[in-house]
């Protein structure tokens, strides 16, 4: 008896739709390009994986809010469940807050789990920027990269202060007021922009549905593109990784995507995700229900905005309420002057890493990260900046600083004035001498060793520290940085005697090159001469 037996596999149904797509989409193709890209494995890239992963729960929680939330400024009397409210006249946005903290399942969570992971995005942010800035992520080919997490950053920030007025409370309702008085004070165009905004005279009737579209729509919109590109480029210049042995700026050390680093990933995301509802559901945030509807004639006591915009708070507390009267117009220099600051320092961020290729005239591609010790200027202008912050954001709560200290506001507040100007400065120079004294003490680790702390009696009687030799790891870590030369203009006169036309800009460049990289700057790296005299003299123990 004879069987015939089909040798022909059917494929299952799963394959056929793969099929079927990469006939039409090419994905495998893409996914064997990108599916085992290796990433570099260190705790600090795990800083912009929060970004995202707080951001994702930001959009997922806000869509459940948008269900029940009404953007309207019409005035009703709430006859809702929370008893100290009863009988009391409040807009729709505050009514409709309220049914989401009592009314909707699960409503108060999400409110929380939503203003927490905004709150995380942006501190999230912030750490990342400056882990970027420190080490030396944004140079050449990562400058546009830079820029989208700044403007990630910068939008974050907006989109939270539009976020916190939409439930019309008094504590929301005072930031807007007070954004309405730093519309006002500048000039000409003040009183149209408010009056564009707020749809008529304070506090108008549109402002809540103004912000609730630019809230849901504009801005996240914005901030997705923003961050779909952002990541594509982290996919295109690949990941920036520290100094190590076999690690140069042509490969990277790690582990690839599949399976290894998105099994990391999603198991990070749910931590996250775990850790933020925790957070929410054990610390209250944003209690409306005890602040109450916004009036116009009312404050709320202590009234502070959250922490990211302490920073624009501070500028306006600390400035004398200087005023001057020009062609019959006045000038209110206590709100323009801090209105301009702000600006300004928010660019100077947003341009720093071309100002910082101009000035080493370093057009090379960086892929391997800078130890912060190893770029003395550059970090010590991040401690100065992030200390001015600090500073400031004590001069945004000046009264809460003032009440639960016992202290008297007005100390506080000239304090603030003087540490404006004196604190960065003393960080600075601290910052800078730490990173050098730090350098030195890595040039003395390369040529004797680490201390062992064991003690040896030489012949002659002499007690010394037996010192360890470094392992050839450790000694590439510390000598793999690069020793910049500061620009020079050169002669000022040439060959023949003619003197030579220099630019101010040049002039600036040098100073500046200079002030980066030349004397006192940067501690030379051990040569392998001054290694081979000390190993192999008498003095090496």
């Amino acid at each position: 008896m004879s069987t015939a037996t089909d040798t022909k596999r059917k494929a299952p149904a799963g394959e056929k739709v793969a099929d079927w797509a990469d006939g039409r989409l090419g994905i495998y193709s893409l996914a064997k390009a990108n599916m085992r890209k290796i990433f570099p494995d260190h705790w600090s890239f795990m800083l912009g994986e929060i970004c995202l992963y707080s951001f994702i729960i930001i959009i997922l929680t806000g869509v459940y809010l948008t269900l029940f939330f009404h953007p309207s400024m019409n005035e009703v009397v709430y006859h809702g469940p929370y008893e100290p409210m009863q009988g009391i006249q409040m807009s729709e946005a505050y009514a409709s807050t309220l049914d989401i903290s009592f009314d909707v399942r699960g409503g108060l969570l999400v409110r929380q789990i939503h203003h927490w992971a905004a709150l995380i995005f942006l501190a999230g942010m912030f750490v990342h920027m400056m882990r970027v800035f420190f080490t030396g992520a944004f140079r050449k080919p990562r400058e546009i990269n830079w820029l989208f997490g700044f403007l990630l950053f910068v939008l974050g920030m907006f989109t939270g202060f539009t976020g916190y007025s939409l439930p019309d409370d008094l504590l929301s309702g005072t930031g807007v007021r007070f954004m309405q008085g730093a519309i006002l004070s500048m000039p000409i165009v003040g009183t149209y922009l408010s009056m564009f905004l707020y749809g008529g005279e304070f506090p108008g009737g549109d402002i809540i549905a103004r912000f609730y579209s630019i809230h849901i729509l504009l801005l996240p919109g914005i901030m997705m593109g923003l961050l779909v590109a952002h990541l594509i480029l982290v996919f295109y210049h690949k990941h920036t990784q520290f100094a190590g042995p076999g690690r140069t700026n042509k490969n990277v050390v790690g582990m690839p995507l599949l399976p290894v680093y998105m099994a990391k990933a999603g198991g990070f995301f749910f931590l996250v995700f775990g850790v933020i509802a925790a957070i929410s559901g054990i610390a209250s945030i944003n209690p409306i229900w005890a602040i109450g509807p916004y009036r116009p004639d009312q404050v709320s006591t202590g009234a502070q905005p959250d922490w990211y915009m302490g920073f624009s708070e501070g500028l306006i507390r600390v400035m004398p309420g200087w005023e001057i009267n020009l062609w019959g117009h006045t000038l209110v220099l206590g709100v323009l002057v801090p209105l301009m600051i702000f600006p300004m320092v928010l660019a100077a961020i947003a341009v720093y890493p071309f100002i910082e290729s101009w000035v080493t005239g370093d057009k090379r591609e960086h892929h391997i990260l800078d130890r912060p010790r190893n770029a003395p200027t550059r970090t010590a202008f991040g401690v100065a900046w992030i200390t001015w912050y600090f500073v400031l954001l004590v001069g945004g709560g000046n009264d809460l600083w003032a009440t639960h200290f016992h202290l008297s506001i007005n100390a506080i507040t000239w304090f603030v004035r003087i540490a404006f100007f004196v604190a960065p400065v003393l960080a600075f120079i601290a910052t800078k001498r730490i990173c050098l004294g730090l350098q030195r003490r890595d040039k003395e680790k390369v040529l004797h060793g680490r201390e062992s702390g064991l003690i040896k009696r030489l012949p002659h009687g002499e007690f010394v520290e037996v010192h360890e030799p470094l392992s050839p790891a450790q000694l590439h870590t510390l000598t793999a940085h690069e020793q910049y030369v500061p620009v020079e203009i050169g002669p000022l006169v040439d060959e023949n005697g003619v003197k030579r036309k220099v630019s101010v800009l040049q002039k600036v460049r040098a100073k500046l090159s200079q002030g980066y990289y030349g004397e006192n700057n940067q501690i030379a790296k051990p040569s392998a001469e001054e290694y081979k005299e000390i190993t192999d003299g008498h003095g090496h123990h």
